[in-house]
């Protein structure tokens, strides 16, 4: 009988959310000394402090921003930023994909703030140009499942009035990110690193500092979104003095993940695993038989997120390469696509599904490429 098992990617699973750990991880490479122990705890302090310390080299963040570790993964921390600053100006929403629709939700349904709204269908993006700067400013560095990103920072205004409030979750450690033109960044462990779920991490530049200090929402701030004390800044959870109890196990996977990046050449190294660059060195300029590229001009191809099918996808014994065809649009992401992993479980299923508009194919980040 002939052989029909497919020849699948090197880790074929869906995700636009965690994505494969370092090659060098294990479980012993976990530091057990700050497990069982609590985080104000002279070791806990420590790890949380060496954490916060290996995120600010490997991201190059400048001394003007602070960062820190927050509950609920990205959508805690951006939340706790939109909760915190929003409605002291006008706000401004920019969304071409599932996570930015959300933050639209939130601002127009819940903080009830009566945004600018400024939409693209999946695969565009929204002119950039035209955004007013006098606002706040709400959008997705990387849009994870959409696999569309803005170029650089060039369109973020060096005058601006408003604050620029970007989820960053799918850009950090893969993407150079113009920190002069953020004031408020966020992310979570999960994607570029490997990391484990829960924990967010919120960057605040100057702008973003002077504005918890000197306005006060109309609406109740739960404690874990509380950042200003008595109008100053809670300095402490900067620090390493997490707002409440983080997971220790969970800081010293990320810890893992981060000493790897460290090892390899930090920030330029992780750039440099991003499946667009093999893609794009390896292949033409159209992509290899399975993934096909139709924009020609590089630029605007983020590597850190996803592409989305544009025909039903069989999830069965058949190979990838007779099954996928992708449609890169203006700023397409290559990074959750990858080569080597974005693939169909190859399990039989008695049907045929079609894949969402809104699902990622493969695992984001430069971690297990």
């Amino acid at each position: 009988m002939t052989d029909t098992k497919p020849t699948l990617p090197e880790r074929p699973y869906f995700s636009s959310g965690p994505c494969a750990k370092p090659p060098v991880w294990s479980p012993e490479k976990l530091d057990p000394a700050s497990l069982g122990r609590s985080h104000r705890s002279k070791i806990g302090k420590a790890r949380l402090a060496y954490c916060l310390d290996l995120m600010r080299e490997l991201l190059e963040l400048p001394e003007t921003h602070r960062i820190g570790i927050v509950p609920g993964s990205d959508t805690g921390a951006y939340e706790m930023a939109m909760w915190t600053m929003l409605g002291a100006r006008p706000v401004t929403t920019l969304a071409w994909e599932s996570f930015g629709e959300g933050w639209v939700t939130d601002a127009v349904k819940q903080l009830k703030l009566d945004p600018t709204v400024m939409k693209a269908d999946y695969g565009d993006i929204p002119n950039l140009s035209q955004v007013d700067w006098s606002n706040d400013v709400l959008f997705t560095w990387n849009g994870t499942t959409s696999g569309v990103r803005v170029p650089n920072g060039d369109w973020i205004a060096d005058d601006r009035e408003g604050l620029s409030f970007a989820d960053a979750t799918s850009a950090v450690f893969a993407q150079t990110i113009a920190w002069d033109k953020i004031d408020v960044a966020t992310f979570s462990w999960q994607k570029a690193l490997g990391g484990e779920g829960g924990h967010g991490v919120l960057i605040l530049g100057p702008r973003a500092v002077e504005r918890l200090e000197s306005y006060t929402p109309s609406w109740p701030l739960p404690k874990v979104f509380r950042l200003t004390k008595g109008g100053k800044l809670i300095e402490g959870i900067f620090k390493g003095e997490t707002i409440n109890t983080p997971s220790m196990l969970a800081v010293e996977d990320a810890i893992v993940s981060l000493e790897w990046a460290k090892q390899i050449g930090g920030a330029d190294a992780m750039k440099a695993r991003m499946p667009m660059r093999r893609l794009s060195t390896r292949s033409s300029r159209r992509g290899t038989g399975w993934a096909i590229w139709l924009k020609s001009r590089r630029s605007g191809r983020t590597p850190a997120s996803a592409l989305r099918s544009r025909a039903p996808m069989p999830i069965s014994s058949s190979s990838l390469q007779s099954c996928w065809k992708m449609k890169a649009r203006p700023m397409m992401s290559p990074v959750t696509a990858m080569p080597l992993r974005a693939c169909g479980s190859g399990a039989d299923r008695p049907s045929t599904p079609r894949i969402s508009r809104r699902s990622a194919l493969g695992s984001t980040g430069p971690t297990g490429c």
